[in-house]
């Protein structure tokens, strides 16, 4: 039975008294907030819309403090995107920032763009990868979200491909756990006769798939939002996809986290149109090719500058050149910025020693 409120006792009426007022101070701060980010924009003159003032380097910063000085109870993941919103807000009171993703509604990059941007964007819908960098290169959209890399399926060779090409510089980057779900509008498992979902997915639930519905046929569609579209439309018909798509598309959860590495994340890349500052806690990412294939040791000779300047390498991968068969180029990360004299020195014995060097961005290190 519950109590009335007059039956309330002091103690808990006090504590009520004391969150509103707690909530008050919050408001003011907050408007206040709100007013310094007016004020910042009127002080740079520039007109030209949140992206004229919109600093990754510094929102990094702001983050990272965040979780410097945070004693809980809220955990640090709760704390930056409890802080992410409120910049986000505040960055969007003249006019939202414009970010492209890989659509349609419901997908996993369009969770990255609100992880990465906070909710107060305009978030652009694509069909494809090659889509959000064109969005992006022409000025209809701000900033792009595309995935890099999946900690199970490994990289996603769109993405790649698409820097070979693009003048677009990457600004940013943010991990997200991917928990993929089997979604559906039949009964159970028994009425799954063929699963649609990306690629990717796919390739992130295999030994599931193989264990508990082996004689399902499997689809690779464009994305897992496409998926769950044709999940909803199709007797039979079942998708991978997160909660974004299950609640867009009104599908039932048949079996939930079917991933096979509970740990299964993926990186996503922010492109824009220009590098930024450092940050203090940066990465570099480079595209770069030997000169040849039938040259012994050309590639170590290539990064022989890395050690030299005790700048360390995080990953490299190759990809196919596109100029003739069998050449290939690579795409290497580096800890530290463009602008840090370690990584000036290392980059410039690289550009000596490489037939194609491109610095495709200098950008912060992904908080949380």
């Amino acid at each position: 039975m519950s109590r009335s409120p007059a039956s309330q006792s002091p103690q808990l009426a006090d504590l009520r008294e004391r969150i509103d007022a707690i909530d008050r101070q919050i408001h003011e701060l907050i408007s206040e907030r709100a007013r310094c980010a007016q004020a910042v924009a009127v002080a740079k003159g520039e007109g030209g819309g949140a992206i004229e003032y919109y600093r990754p380097e510094r929102e990094a910063q702001v983050l990272r403090a965040v979780t410097e000085r945070n004693d809980g109870p809220l955990s640090d993941e709760e704390m930056v995107r409890l802080f992410r919103e409120i910049m986000s807000a505040c960055l969007a009171q003249e006019e939202p920032l414009k970010v492209g993703y890989l659509g349609p509604e419901g997908t996993f990059t369009q969770s990255a763009v609100y992880k990465q941007f906070g909710h107060s964007v305009r978030a652009l819908p694509l069909a494809t990868i090659n889509e959000v960098f064109h969005e992006v290169e022409s000025g209809s959209a701000d900033f792009g979200i595309v995935p890099i890399e999946n900690s199970t399926a490994g990289s996603v060779s769109h993405t790649l491909d698409s820097f070979l090409t693009s003048p677009l510089k990457i600004c940013g980057e943010l991990e997200l756990r991917i928990r993929q779900h089997l979604l559906g509008t039949m009964d159970d498992l028994a009425g799954v006769e063929r699963v649609c979902a990306h690629p990717q997915s796919l390739a992130q639930c295999r030994a599931w798939l193989r264990e508990f519905l082996p004689e399902a046929g499997q689809q690779e569609v464009s994305s897992n939002a496409e998926g769950a579209r044709r999940a909803r439309d199709e007797a039979g018909t079942a998708a991978i996809a997160g909660d974004a798509a299950a609640e867009v598309y009104g599908l039932a959860k048949l079996v939930a986290d079917i991933e096979d590495r509970p740990d299964n994340t993926t990186r996503f890349l922010v492109i824009g149109r220009e590098l930024f500052p450092a940050s203090g806690d940066d990465k570099t990412t480079l595209l770069l090719s030997t000169s040849g294939t039938d040259d012994a040791g050309a590639l170590h000779r290539l990064l022989a500058p890395l050690a030299e300047h005790k700048i360390n390498m995080t990953r490299i991968e190759s990809r196919p050149s596109r100029r003739k068969k069998w050449d290939y180029v690579f795409f290497v990360d580096i800890d530290g910025h463009v602008t840090d004299e370690p990584v000036a020195n290392a980059l410039a014995g690289l550009e000596s020693g490489a037939q194609l060097f491109r610095v495709l961005g200098s950008y912060p290190k992904a908080v949380l």
